[in-house]
C-alpha cells in the first residue's frame, strides 16, 4: 500500500497552480451556442502558455442540466451538450501531453431526480435503493422539518405516489443521497476508481461537507446542520477505498460551506488521510448581510483578518486554496477592485495579493484577462436557477424588482458564467452561433486577444508572472506568513519568509494614492514585481499599485 503522507519533499500542489473551468461558457466548437470538450481541446495552448498546472473542469456528465451539470443522471457518461467519452480521452491525453493535470468536479451530495437510483428509490416504499435517499415521512402534516434550500424555498419536496418527502438541500430535481447507506458509498467509491482508471488525476468534491447530516435533527427542526461527526469517517474511508493505493499524484480538495479553520485542520491533515486541501467560504462571506444578495460595505481590514487567520491557522497542520472567484461568485474585479477606472491595476493586484499567500491558487476562467460582472439590466437574461428563483421568491413577497436586479447585477452566479472573451468578434469569439448565455458588452475591448497584446498592461502576462515566480521559488510555496499593518484601512502588507529569505508584498487597495507607513520599505530588497512598472515615488502607492520586494 502507498501511503500518502507527509515526507520531507513537499506535496507537489504546494507550488502548483489551478484552473477552473466551467465547460458551458468556456469555448463552443460546434455553433449550438454551449461550450463543449472540443471547445477546451482548442484553447489548451493558451493554459499551457498560462503556465499552470491542473485543470479543473465543472461537471461534464449527463444531466437535465437544471442546475448547469451539478444535477447529475449518469455518472459515468459525457453529456452530449459537451462530447462524448471518446472526445473526453482525447482532451485527458492532450492535457497530459502539455504536461498539465485534469480534475473532475465530484458531486455526490445528490444526484438528479433523473438518475436510475432516484427514479428505483422513489418508485415505492419498499424498493432496494429506497434508502439510498433521504425519505421522511410528513410532520404534523407538512414538511418533516423547517430547512430550507439553497435555491429558495422548502428543502424537502413530497412524492405523491408513496407519500413521503425526499431531502434536497438545492434544488428540488436534486435529492440528497443518504449517505449514512454503505451501499451509497461503495457505489459512489467504485465510480470514482473508474474515472480514476480512466486516467483523471483527481475530484474537486462539491459541497462534500453536506454529505453527513445530523440525523437527530432531520425531524421538526429548522435548524439546518449538515456536517455531522461522522463526516471524517466518510472521508477517510474514501481515501482508503479510492486513494490510498495510488501514487501520491492526485489530488483531492473538498469544497466545505460553513467550515471552520480548527475544521480545516482535521480535513487537511496528512496523517488523517482525508483531502488535500478545502475551499472556505468566510472570506467570501464577509459582504453578505441578511442573506447573499444583500450587500454590505467592503471591509479590507474584516478581510486581512480572516484570510491571515486561515494562513496562520494552517501554517503547521494541513494546506489553503486561494481563490477570490469561481462559478458561484461575482468576477473578482467588480467585487473587490475598481473594474472601470483602474481595471487593469486592481485585476493585477488582487492577483498578486492572492497568488503570494501560502496555498494553492485557483484561477477561474476569465480572471486571467481581468473579466467583469455582466451588467445585466433584465431578468430574462439571467439563466442561473439561484438568481430566478430569489428574484421570483422576493418580489412576489413585495421588493421593488429594481432593488432585485441592482442585487443580483453585483452578487448573481451568472455574472462568472458569461461566455470567455477570446476576441472583438462577434459574441466574442466564443460561439459562432447563439451564446446560452449573453456575452459581456465590454468584449469589443476586453478580450483575450488585445490583452495579450497589450504589453506592461497585459493581465495575462501578469498572471504568468506570478506563475512562474511560485514555481521558481520555495519562499513563495512554503515559506512563513506574518501580516504587516492589520488595522491600515486600504493597506494590504504582509511577508513571506524562509531559510533567510524575505518577501514584502505592499498593496494599495484604494483608488486614492497612499502614504506608506515610515519605515516599511527600510531594507526591503529589491522590487521583483510592480504593476505600475517604476519605482518612483517610494514611499507611496499609487492606486491599486502592487509591489513586491525581496530580499
Amino acid at each position: 500500500m502507498i501511503e500518502r503522507t507527509t515526507t520531507p519533499t513537499p506535496a507537489w500542489w504546494t507550488n502548483a497552480v489551478v484552473y477552473q473551468v466551467y465547460p458551458r461558457s468556456f469555448a463552443d466548437s460546434d455553433g449550438d451556442g454551449v461550450g463543449d470538450l472540443g471547445g477546451i481541446r482548442s484553447k489548451l495552448d493558451h493554459l499551457a502558455e498560462l503556465g499552470v498546472d491542473v485543470i479543473w473542469l465543472s461537471p461534464i456528465y449527463r444531466s437535465p442540466q437544471a442546475d448547469n451539470g451539478y444535477d447529475i443522471s449518469d455518472y459515468e457518461n459525457i453529456d452530449p451538450l459537451f462530447g462524448t467519452l471518446e472526445e473526453f480521452d482525447a482532451l485527458l491525453a492532450e492535457v497530459h501531453n502539455r504536461g498539465m493535470k485534469l480534475v473532475m468536479d465530484l458531486v455526490v451530495n445528490h444526484t438528479s431526480d433523473e438518475h436510475p437510483w432516484f427514479i428505483e428509490s422513489r418508485s415505492s416504499l419498499d424498493n432496494p435503493k429506497r434508502d439510498w435517499y433521504i425519505w421522511r415521512d410528513p410532520h404534523q402534516g407538512r414538511e418533516p422539518n423547517l430547512w430550507t434550500s439553497a435555491f429558495s424555498g422548502p428543502a424537502w419536496s413530497l412524492d405523491e405516489r408513496t407519500g413521503q418527502y425526499y431531502l434536497h438541500l438545492f434544488a428540488s430535481k436534486q435529492p440528497d443521497l443518504n449517505w449514512a447507506n454503505p451501499r451509497v458509498r461503495a457505489a459512489v467509491f467504485a465510480m470514482m476508481n473508474r474515472w480514476l482508471d480512466r486516467g483523471v488525476d483527481g475530484f474537486r468534491m462539491d459541497v462534500i461537507n453536506f454529505i453527513a447530516k445530523v440525523d437527530d435533527e432531520l425531524e421538526g427542526s429548522s435548524t439546518q446542520r449538515t456536517m455531522g461527526p461522522q463526516i471524517h469517517g466518510y472521508l477517510q474511508e474514501m481515501y482508503r477505498e479510492v486513494f490510498a493505493d495510488r501514487p501520491n499524484e492526485l489530488l483531492t480538495v473538498g469544497e466545505m460551506p460553513g467550515v471552520t479553520v480548527p475544521d480545516a485542520a482535521l480535513f487537511t491533515g496528512a496523517d488523517r488521510h482525508e483531502l488535500d486541501m478545502v475551499f472556505q467560504f468566510e472570506h467570501v462571506g464577509l459582504d453578505h448581510a441578511d442573506n447573499k444578495f444583500d450587500r454590505t460595505p467592503f471591509d479590507l481590514v474584516a478581510l486581512k483578518e480572516s484570510l491571515s487567520r486561515w494562513q496562520t491557522g494552517l501554517a503547521q497542520t494541513g494546506w489553503n486554496s486561494l481563490y477570490f472567484g469561481n462559478h458561484d461568485q461575482p468576477r473578482a474585479v467588480s467585487r473587490f477592485g475598481d473594474d472601470d477606472r483602474y481595471r487593469f491595476e486592481s485585476a493585477t493586484l488582487l492577483a498578486a495579493i492572492l497568488h503570494l499567500h501560502r496555498g494553492t491558487p485557483y484561477v477561474y476562467q476569465g480572471e486571467e484577462i481581468g473579466m467583469t460582472n455582466a451588467g445585466f439590466t433584465r431578468i430574462e437574461q439571467y439563466q442561473d436557477i439561484e438568481s430566478v428563483n430569489y428574484f421570483a421568491e422576493v418580489v412576489e413577497a413585495g421588493a421593488e424588482p429594481r432593488r432585485v436586479l441592482k442585487q443580483l447585477a453585483f452578487r448573481s452566479r451568472d455574472n462568472a458564467r458569461t461566455p470567455v472573451q477570446w476576441t472583438a468578434a462577434t459574441h466574442a469569439g466564443f460561439t459562432t452561433g447563439e451564446p446560452w448565455l449573453d456575452v459581456n458588452p465590454n468584449h469589443s475591448t476586453l478580450n483575450v486577444e488585445t490583452d495579450r497584446a497589450a504589453g506592461a498592461r497585459s493581465v495575462f502576462e501578469w498572471y504568468r508572472r506570478l506563475i512562474a515566480l511560485r514555481h521558481e521559488s520555495p519562499l513563495v510555496a512554503l515559506g512563513e506568513f506574518a501580516l504587516l499593518e492589520p488595522a491600515h484601512p486600504a493597506l494590504y502588507a504582509f511577508t513571506r519568509t524562509l531559510r533567510g529569505e524575505r518577501m514584502l508584498v505592499l498593496g494599495n487597495w484604494s483608488s486614492e494614492r497612499l502614504e506608506l507607513p515610515e519605515g516599511l520599505t527600510d531594507d526591503a530588497g529589491e522590487i521583483v514585481l510592480d504593476n505600475y512598472g517604476h519605482v518612483a515615488g517610494a514611499g507611496t502607492l499609487e492606486p491599486w499599485q502592487v509591489r513586491v520586494f525581496l530580499r
